[in-house]
């Protein structure tokens, strides 16, 4: 696109920590290209905001990323991906992608028998977001979904195993055993951190999709016919920011993408 430089890096932003994963994702599979990450640590969880705050949230740092040079915004948190797309779009000015019609078509793809199970926050089921995905894809498909607000505070306080997750995912996941479903959307970029725990409290045929491999794969795509993939056999560089307490930020941030070195930077909005 014009005015836009392909050695610019890709924006990458979530409500918190989870969005991790898809940073890990895009940088596994372009390591030539540079990476911004903000995590809005003031403001998790995103998914018991109301849809205005999320809006407003999601919208100030994709103005801050934009004025960052960003080439491409990936929208790594399923509550903003949901409920605040077009507000984004309009803050950012370039090209930007979700996390939700990935996450869909990776679904249906594995999908044995179209019975398919979608958590994440209550913003994100209430919206309806992925069921609207997967239908579009797939009339027929057999689509259960169940909130699992818990889930985004265990793993920010780093709980990623033992009694109470395993407790809590037993009853968030109740819904979808009974469902019989084959395949479960983590709709939300946290939960793959729990994905252990996850898979015990399901059938252990039960495939779990990780939006983060589909959004990252869905990047490479969007840049490659856009003309703006950075040159093959350069290294990108990383830069983080965090809202709030980056130097906790920094902690649990090292732990998640196994990283001895790394600078969080603050930056606070109004």
């Amino acid at each position: 696109m014009a005015g836009l430089n392909k050695n610019a890096p890709i924006g990458v932003f979530d409500s918190g920590l989870g969005g991790l994963t898809v940073l890990k994702a895009l940088a596994r599979l372009m390591p030539e290209e540079s990476l911004i990450y903000f995590g809005d640590t003031a403001h998790v969880p995103y998914g018991s905001k109301s849809p205005e705050a999320i809006a407003r949230f999601s919208s100030e740092i994709a103005e801050f990323l934009a004025g960052r040079g960003i080439k491409l915004l990936v929208v790594a948190c399923n509550t903003s991906s949901a409920l605040a797309l077009p507000a984004i779009r309009a803050a950012a000015r370039i090209p930007v992608i979700g996390v939700i019609e990935p996450g869909a078509r990776g679904a249906l793809a594995a999908s044995r028998g179209g019975r398919i199970g979608v958590i994440g926050t209550e913003a994100t089921v209430k919206s309806g977001a992925y069921v609207e995905a997967i239908k579009a894809l797939k009339k027929d498909a057999r689509v259960t979904s169940a909130a699992c607000p818990l889930f985004v505070p265990l793993v920010e306080e780093g709980w990623w195993s033992g009694e109470v997750p395993s407790a809590v995912a037993r009853r968030y996941l109740a819904p979808l055993k009974r469902a019989r479903v084959d395949t479960v959307i983590l709709g939300c970029t946290h939960y793959p951190y729990l994905k252990r725990v996850l898979a015990e409290a399901l059938d252990a045929r039960v495939r779990l999709i990780d939006s983060a491999e589909e959004t990252a794969r869905e990047a490479e795509r969007v840049l490659r016919e856009l003309g703006l993939r950075a040159p093959i056999g350069r290294r990108g560089r990383r830069e983080f920011y965090a809202s709030d307490a980056p130097k906790r930020f920094q902690r649990l941030a090292r732990r998640m993408l196994g990283s001895g070195t790394m600078r969080v930077k603050a930056r606070a909005f109004e």
